[in-house]
């Protein structure tokens, strides 16, 4: 038995037209799973959408900005009434507009990491997991991060909220386990994607970072994937409420 085999599940991956985002919806339909995309832009999505197809995996793009509470109902009023059921939701969209001293961060740049890296991870929650509740379990992995760990500097409001995660993944993994629902999440250390291109394309800045690695190199995004195909598998069956760090030893 092929306890990764996704086959005759539904995913949905926020955030999935560039980096870890995509790289996760691309291994998930790589093992089975019909993947729903969303991000803010269409193109993006329709650029992954096609090279999963193209591999033979099944993809859909719809475009849902989870920061904007309207656009999350709408996403589940348009996925509910054209699939039977969702087995597997991926927070993945994020944003991190301020980078900076937390004594100079505005009221501005505080709501907008918030509704997104926040707010929008725990109302997807929320409405994936009524509707798995209803067809009998299902699972969540939320992208976090170290900084929800160790807070970098100069990121502090990002930090912030993914601190907040890690408590939500906790608070969602207790409640929801007896209905057959688990909820992980995933701290990634710096991964080399257009999102961090502040910090990776900065060589004073990685200088400092690459010397706190162990493994002395950025991440790939497409090696946080397989932790997230293990955590949504049946590999993963006993596992709820973990955070699972793949970090190249940053935190060891």
């Amino acid at each position: 038995m092929d306890l990764f085999d996704l086959h005759g599940k539904t995913a949905l991956v926020t955030g999935a037209s560039r980096g870890i985002g995509e790289a996760i919806a691309k291994t998930l339909a790589a093992h089975g799973a019909k993947v729903i995309l969303t991000s803010r832009k269409l193109e993006g999505l329709r650029r992954v959408e096609g090279e999963i197809v193209r591999s033979g995996g099944e993809a859909e793009s719809i475009v849902c900005h989870t920061g904007e509470m309207e656009q999350i109902q709408a996403l589940f009023r348009e996925i509910t009434g054209r699939y039977p059921r969702l087995d597997i939701l991926v927070n993945n969209a994020g944003t991190n507009p301020f980078f900076g001293d937390v004594l100079n961060a505005d009221e501005k740049a505080w709501d907008k990491t918030f509704d997104v890296n926040l707010k929008g991870y725990f109302f997807m929650s929320q409405h994936a997991a009524r509707w798995m509740q209803k067809s009998g379990g299902g699972a969540i992995v939320n992208v976090a991060s170290v900084n929800g760990v160790r807070p970098a500097p100069t990121q502090g409001i990002y930090s912030i909220t993914k601190a907040g995660i890690i408590s939500m993944t906790k608070s969602f993994a207790k409640e929801l386990a007896p209905d057959h629902i688990r909820v992980n999440a995933l701290l990634p250390g710096l991964t080399d994607t257009k999102f961090t291109a502040a910090l990776t394309q900065n060589p004073d800045i990685l200088k400092m970072i690459l010397p706190m690695i162990p493994m002395g190199r950025l991440a790939r995004p497409e090696e946080m994937a397989g932790a997230v195909l293990y955590l949504v598998s049946d590999a993963a069956s006993y596992t709820t409420g973990i955070c699972l760090t793949v970090d190249g030893g940053m935190l060891a």
